[in-house]
Formats: C-alpha cells, sequence, structure tokens
C-alpha cells in the first residue's frame, strides 16, 4: 500500500460515521436553523451521512415555554416587566442551567440553595422577590421540560442511531444542549460528541472565565468543540486531519480557512425539517461587519467582512423559493448598506418577488426617498435599525458612526416607501445620563408612526469580545454569588459604572410605557405581529403586505414592482395668513 492510500484510509472511514445535529430548545422558531442546515449541505456534499432535527417546532416544547412566561409574567407587575421577553430569557436561560445541575450538588457545596438563586436571577433581571412557592411552580414546569427534552431525544437517538451527536451552543440552547450531551454519553458512551455555536463568540468566548469552567465542567460527556466558522473545521476533524487528543480546535488550527462565500458556500439543506411550518426562509449576502460600535462582538468573531456577488445571493434565494414557495426571506447579514442597492436592482431584473428582512445601518444613502423606494420595489419588506440612543453624545460613545439627523430621515425615508422599520434601542450604555435617555423618549415620539416596531434592550457586558472590553475590565463586576457558579457554569458580568444595572433596568420600563402610550407595538407573538401589520397599513399607503397574506404560500405577491411615489398637497398661503390644503 502506497503513502496516498495510506492517507485515504481516515476519510473513508469516516464516512462511515452517521452524523445527527441538532438545534435543542431554546430558540425563536421563525425560520430554519442556519447552522446545522449549512454544516449539513456542506458535509452532504462532501460524502457524509447527515441528519438534522429542530425540536423548537414542536408543540410541546412551545407550549412548555409559553407556560413558564406565563407562570412568570402573573408574579411580576406591569410596571417591572421592561422588555419582559427579552429579559426573560435571561431568566429562562439562567434557570434552567441551575435547574440542570442543581441536584448533582450536596447541599454543603454552596451557600446559596437552588430557590435562593433563582430568587436571585429573577431579582437580578425584574427587581421583583418572589416567594417559594411562586419559584416552586416555575421549577415544575423545567421539570417537565426536562423529563420530554430526555423522552424526545431518546426516541431520535433509538430512530437514527448516530455514531456521532452535534449541538449548536447558542445562549437559549446551551442548557437544553448539555443536557442531551450529557444523555447520549450516559446511554450511548459510543456515540462521540461535539458543539459549536454563537455561545462561543460572547459569553463563552475562548479566554474567558466562562469558558474555562465551561471546558472543565463538560469534559465527561462534550468530546469536541468547535469555536469559529465549522464547516472545514469540522470536515478536517471528521477526516482525520486534526489531532484526536485534543478537545478544543479553533480556526487557527487549519489556517483560518473559512467556506468563499463567493464560490462554496451552501444553501442550506432543510430534507428533514418542514420548511412550511417556518415564517422566513434565510440567506446572506455577507459575512462580519465593517463596523467596530463599542458594545458589539460580531467582527471579533467572523473576522474580515467578505460580500458576495448580489446576483449570486438572488439567485439562491429564488431557488429556495421555487423550492419551498416561501417568499419572505430573512437576511442574516450583519448590515445590508454594503449592497443593498445592487441587490434590489439585481431582484428587479429577475423579476421575480421575493421579500427580504435585514439589518441596516442609518446613513446618507438611507434618508433619500429614491433609494428607500428603489429598496421597496427590490422587495425590502423591513429594516432592523440598530439605532440606539437618541443622544449624539451616546452614539458618538458607541462609535456608532451615525447623527441624528441621519436617524431621523432613515426612519422616515423608509416608512415613505412603506417598508416595516424595526428600531432597536440600547439603554445604559455606560455614560449615558439620565438627560440622554430623555432624549430617545423625545425622537421615538417625535418619529411614532413612523416606527413599525420599538424594542429596548439593555446594554450587556461580555468578560471578552467586545470592542471596548479594555477600557472597561476594571469596572467589571459578577452579577450573581461567586459559588453560583458551580450551579450556572457561566458568569454574567455587569459594569460598576453609571447607569448602574438596575437603574438601566428602571430606564427600560419607562421606554416600555412610554411607547405603549403612543401605540407603538413592540410584537412577540404571531398574533401580535398581525396587529402591529395592520396599524402600518393604517399609517401608510404603501405599506408592504402583512405577515397573514405572505404566510399563504399558494397566493404570489408581487405589488412591490407597482409601488408608487406618494404625491403630497402643498399647503397653499391665503391673504389672512392661514393655510388650507
Amino acid at each position: 500500500m502506497n503513502k496516498n492510500n495510506e492517507r485515504s484510509l481516515p476519510t473513508n472511514r469516516s464516512k462511515q460515521e452517521k452524523i445527527l445535529l441538532v438545534f435543542l430548545p431554546y430558540w425563536t422558531p421563525y425560520l430554519p436553523p442556519q447552522g446545522i442546515t449549512t454544516l449539513k449541505a456542506f458535509l452532504v456534499k462532501h460524502g457524509y451521512n447527515v441528519k438534522t432535527a429542530d425540536p423548537n417546532m414542536d408543540v410541546t416544547f412551545r407550549l412548555l415555554y409559553d407556560k413558564y412566561f406565563d407562570t412568570l409574567k402573573e408574579n411580576i407587575p406591569y410596571e417591572k416587566r421592561g422588555n419582559y421577553f427579552n429579559i426573560g430569557h435571561d431568566v429562562l436561560y439562567n434557570h434552567m442551567m441551575a435547574h440542570l445541575h442543581s441536584h448533582f450538588l450536596a447541599s454543603d457545596e454552596s451557600d446559596y440553595t437552588y430557590i435562593q438563586l433563582v430568587r436571585v436571577i429573577i431579582y437580578k433581571t425584574y427587581y421583583v422577590e418572589l416567594t417559594d412557592e411562586q419559584i416552586s411552580q416555575l421549577n415544575r414546569i423545567l421539570d417537565e421540560f426536562y423529563t420530554t427534552l430526555e423522552e424526545y431525544l431518546v426516541d431520535l437517538l433509538e430512530k437514527e442511531r448516530p455514531t456521532i451527536f452535534g449541538s449548536t451552543a447558542y445562549y437559549g440552547t446551551l442548557p437544553a444542549s448539555l443536557c442531551a450531551f450529557r444523555l447520549v454519553k450516559e446511554r450511548y458512551p459510543h456515540i462521540k460528541t461535539a458543539v459549536g455555536g454563537g455561545s462561543f463568540a460572547d459569553h463563552l468566548m475562548i479566554g474567558s472565565p466562562n469558558f474555562d469552567r465551561f471546558k472543565e465542567k463538560t469534559k465527561n460527556y462534550i468530546d469536541k468543540v468547535f469555536i469559529g466558522q465549522g464547516q472545514y473545521l469540522f470536515l478536517k476533524w471528521l477526516q482525520g486531519q486534526l489531532d484526536d487528543s485534543r478537545r478544543v480546535y479553533t480556526l487557527k488550527d487549519i489556517g483560518e480557512q473559512t467556506t468563499d462565500i463567493s464560490s462554496d458556500a451552501d444553501i442550506p439543506d432543510l430534507s428533514d425539517l418542514k420548511p412550511s411550518e417556518y415564517i422566513y426562509m434565510a440567506a446572506t449576502g455577507s459575512r462580519s461587519c465593517p463596523f467596530e460600535c463599542g458594545f458589539c462582538n460580531v467582527k471579533n468573531f467572523w473576522g474580515k467582512h467578505r460580500i458576495k456577488n448580489p446576483r449570486q445571493t438572488v439567485n439562491e434565494m429564488i431557488l429556495q423559493y421555487k423550492k419551498y414557495g416561501i417568499q419572505l426571506f430573512f437576511m442574516y447579514d450583519a448590515l445590508l448598506n454594503p449592497y443593498i442597492t445592487e441587490f434590489a436592482k439585481e431582484f428587479m431584473k429577475s423579476g421575480v418577488s421575493i421579500y427580504w428582512v435585514g439589518y441596516l445601518k442609518a446613513c446618507k444613502q438611507s434618508c433619500d426617498n429614491k433609494n428607500t423606494m428603489l429598496w421597496r420595489r427590490g422587495g425590502f419588506y423591513r429594516a432592523r435599525l440598530g439605532v440606539e440612543s437618541g443622544s449624539q453624545r451616546v452614539l458618538d460613545l458607541i462609535n456608532k458612526g451615525i447623527t441624528i439627523d441621519q436617524i431621523k430621515g432613515t426612519i422616515s425615508s423608509l416608512a415613505y416607501a412603506g417598508i416595516k422599520t424595526t428600531t432597536y434601542w440600547l439603554i445604559g450604555y455606560p455614560g449615558e445620563t439620565d438627560e440622554d435617555f430623555q432624549m430617545t423618549l423625545d425622537i421615538i415620539e417625535e418619529l411614532r408612526n413612523d416606527i413599525w416596531e420599538a424594542e429596548c434592550n439593555p446594554f450587556n457586558y461580555f468578560y471578552s469580545g467586545q470592542q471596548k472590553q479594555n477600557e472597561w475590565a476594571h469596572k467589571r463586576i459578577p452579577l450573581y454569588p461567586k459559588n453560583a457558579s458551580e450551579q450556572l457554569i457561566t458568569q454574567t458580568w455587569t459594569l460598576d459604572i453609571e447607569p448602574k444595572r438596575e437603574e438601566v433596568y428602571r430606564r427600560m420600563n419607562r421606554f416600555v410605557q412610554h411607547c405603549d402610550r403612543l401605540g407603538i407595538p413592540n410584537p412577540y407573538s404571531i398574533h401580535e405581529i398581525y396587529k402591529a401589520d395592520a396599524r402600518w397599513k393604517k399609517l401608510h399607503k404603501n405599506a408592504v403586505p402583512s405577515i397573514v397574506e405572505l404566510r399563504d404560500t399558494k397566493i404570489y405577491i408581487e405589488e412591490n414592482k407597482d409601488v408608487k411615489e406618494l404625491i403630497f398637497a402643498q399647503p397653499s398661503a391665503q391673504e389672512d395668513g392661514d393655510f388650507i390644503l
């Protein structure tokens, strides 16, 4: 046998593996999971047997999710709820982690009992103290969740009989993922386990205490950890090209090799899922971000900003539309700005009407009605705008690179074209004063009829990965008791700096109440989105179709091709100084 044949043996042998990739609860099931479906497409192309599963779409898990939040909501007064679901996911995540690990600890291993820890978790989010009985109600729901999850996993593993089990770990999915890995190793010790995902871009970033603790606590049931864009990293491990004695792999181990989004990027393989159950299909025309906002970690994780030919992106989306019949897409680029005009033009040339949602940064280009009308005719459906603050001083602290006039011009110009505007506001960036915050409330009131959705989120500090981490490092403090990490694995960090965390959450409550008074929604459920769409149609003649219309795959909608410029009547001056329209 020659040397070339010897080197090929690991690859041939590895293709006998059966790989099961699962995206575990909880993650909002609006679009198919991109990580595992894109990885499947890539591995299948290289000859591997891969199956995927997304239990987030399982009605049982959704009902338990609703039950948990309904029960929690009963115990949180309206004036304390703030952005209830978004900050509530912090409670759910930490409660699930504590619940998962609590029975592995002897009572004398911690100064804080499980009940006491959950009480602290809830208090540090809503600043409401729950009773033991109220916490016990929530615990019983998690008992049911983990029992249901175990039954689901056993059925899935018995059906698929994989030799490799992988899961994508995001902030909301990590507790269930750890439960799954532990179950796999206890019941099926021969199965190799592997994890990757967005968690390693923020609260589990390599080099942080959280990552070190994660490695130690999971060493008995997670065999391999992949950090960074994982297609080639995972493939080379399967092919035996990585040192198998190691447990953690990063892109440095393969010379920073990633997929070339202009040539070998893969359309997600949804063959194991039911695409019709999701609201969106998903696509991307770029990787990383060209900007460096002070609170963000995207560029640190994804590296250099890369854009593929807009025509290629359009063709890929049309291919998915023809296959699945869904006209609404979610663009998961960090920002559409660098190529949005060419992208819209390519869709107009194609003659196919596909509607797309994506992140946009306010800029001179987006203040121009001619541009927003062009984007609208090209299918732009909803702009997700990280406007962050109504204070220029805070925008400058963030290094946002935009002006208040650009925020106003962008929101109004998009609304003129009928494009839905989701505005994201960052509350409590280090150094934000109450005067700065009031400016945010004022600009929202000024633009209220041009805002489809207003969502506030608190500034979150990560131990590593943010652009300004070194500037803040000496001010960081743990949010929860230090010994709570035995149950939580991950510690949440905050800053001992103005505004303090409690004041930040107080401002969020004021923000939500302000928007409620103005009638500006922050829809979460499908029903709430329907109501927000009805409001938008009343406010704007060029309003995009509603979610109700676009969810009907039997109807092909192409109204974007005929959107007209609006003609407003000009005021006519009278001799007595009055005006008529």
